[in-house]
């Protein structure tokens, strides 16, 4: 498990001084970002020391960035899940956050119910632009801490806000003084990070952001927005898109502590969870993701997935309830309609699922040979088979077993006469030109037919109950 190293050896960030680098043209990185091709990743071969934090933890933004990519929850569902990622975060905390928005009455009056709850984690937070009038509406919420929106790249700075970069830092500036003045404790996010010019832009204005931190005596930190997915983790690959790179210079050169640090990734390039990882081990406390990854265009990390990685990185397995993230699944499912993706890792109805007759053969002598975990104690989800012409008789053989429950002795071989006649029936349903699994009402039918004198299983009573009727 990644320990932290009390030991490492680091210079003092104060050494370093940065000025801003206004400029009247934005500086766009073509070389990197050329638009008309694919973005390119260089390299200066530069290696960035190892920094893990002794402490790392997840925050939750599914009912800011999460609601921009889908229909909005209702309150009720608000609730329901802001329970279940209170639950999930287990009795430490490990999801300290959860941010809102708060805008609209539905909004207020979702984080008004979500703050009776009582719940020490995860904490509510919220979300505003860089304008004093937005500000209000944190004060009136009575909220601690308020994300502030602070595009950090050359694209949002000129050809968005239609601002210099000094007009822009000047501007954020005084939203944040804003905020200390009233004791709340500002969270810069420093949007389109990974397209921005680091050392011109993003480091002197995290150094300004640490000296107001330290004339207030209050925290100021400061979220990396990876906006468009842009970051790598690769060792030596150069900034802006190194992930390594960021989090070294804003704690080294800015001097910002690793928690007063939050990573907020997209998955635009596949990269979210690796990049999220790669941020608490280069020395970022915080992972902000979202439930099930939704999010802006690809999504976000998914908080799911930042649990298994931390627990796979720091061994704490006690701490957590990881079946919570079934349930969270299933509420999904069951109570928002949202269909999830079948083979979306951990929470997918299928992610646990074998259709190849060779790995069906592995499970029977074995399950660990072809499962994950033990995905039936950690997640509540037994392994599972589905069943097509590719299966073989052990596919078959392991759906009967799982299916029905069945253990030691009373399991079924593989070499039982009544698995070869289903695997001829299953067969002929492929060469007649069948295209779709086999589903589990007619695996059970097949059951019926050939081990109703063989299997003691309530499931398959019932299946012979609603044939007599």
């Amino acid at each position: 498990m990644l320990r932290f190293n009390k030991h490492r050896n680091t210079l003092e960030p104060e050494e370093y001084i940065f000025q801003l680098q206004d400029s009247p043209e934005p500086n766009l990185f073509r070389d990197v970002f050329p638009y008309n091709k694919i973005p390119k990743v260089s390299f200066n071969y530069r290696l960035n020391p190892m920094n893990p934090p002794d402490e790392i933890w997840v925050t939750d933004t599914t009912f800011r960035d999460g609601q921009q990519s889908r229909p909005p929850y209702t309150v009720k569902q608000i609730v329901d899940l802001f329970d279940l990622i209170h639950k999930l975060g287990g009795k430490n905390g490990l999801i300290r956050q959860c941010e809102f928005f708060l805008y609209n009455e539905k909004d207020q009056q979702a984080v008004k119910k979500c703050m009776e709850r009582g719940y020490k984690y995860p904490e509510i937070t919220g979300w505003i632009r860089a304008v004093k009038s937005d500000f209000k509406l944190v004060k009136e919420m009575g909220l601690k801490e308020t994300g502030i929106l602070c595009s950090s790249s050359d694209y949002h700075i000129y050809l968005k806000l239609n601002k210099t970069r000094k007009q822009a830092m000047d501007m954020y500036l005084d939203i944040v003084r804003a905020a200390l003045e009233e004791g709340i404790i500002p969270r810069c996010h420093f949007e389109d990070i990974t397209r921005s010019d680091f050392y011109g832009f993003v480091v002197p204005f995290a150094q300004e952001l640490m000296k107001l931190s330290k004339e207030s005596k209050l925290p100021v930190k400061i979220r990396a927005c990876d906006t468009m997915g842009m970051g790598v983790s690769y060792p030596g690959a150069a900034l802006p898109r190194s992930v390594p790179g960021i989090i070294y210079g804003l704690n080294h050169f800015a001097g910002v502590p690793s928690e007063y640090m939050e990573w907020h990734g997209h998955n635009d390039f596949y990269l979210a969870v690796s990049n999220a990882t790669t941020a608490w081990l280069y020395g970022c406390s915080v992972i902000n993701g979202t439930l099930l990854g939704l999010g802006e265009r690809t999504g976000n990390t998914p908080i799911e997935a930042l649990i298994i990685e931390y627990l796979a990185l720091r061994g704490n397995d006690d701490q957590i309830d990881t079946t919570v993230i079934t349930e969270i699944a299933d509420y999904y499912r069951n109570e928002i309609g949202y269909p999830i993706p079948p083979t979306q890792p951990f929470v997918g109805s299928e992610f646990n699922v074998t259709r190849a007759g060779i790995h069906s053969d592995g499970l029977l002598k074995n399950e660990e040979i072809y499962n994950i975990f033990d995905t039936r104690k950690l997640l509540n989800r037994p392994l599972g088979v589905a069943v097509t012409d590719k299966s073989g008789v052990a596919g078959i053989a392991q759906w009967i077993n799982i299916f029905f429950e069945l253990k030691g002795d009373e399991q079924i071989l593989k070499s039982h006469e009544g698995i070869i006649k289903i695997k001829e029936w299953v067969e002929k349903q492929y060469v007649e030109g069948r295209i779709t699994s086999i589903s589990d009402e007619e695996m059970t039918e097949q059951a019926h037919i050939h081990f109703r004198n063989t299997i003691k299983s309530d499931k398959l009573q019932k299946s012979e109950t609603i044939k007599t009727k």
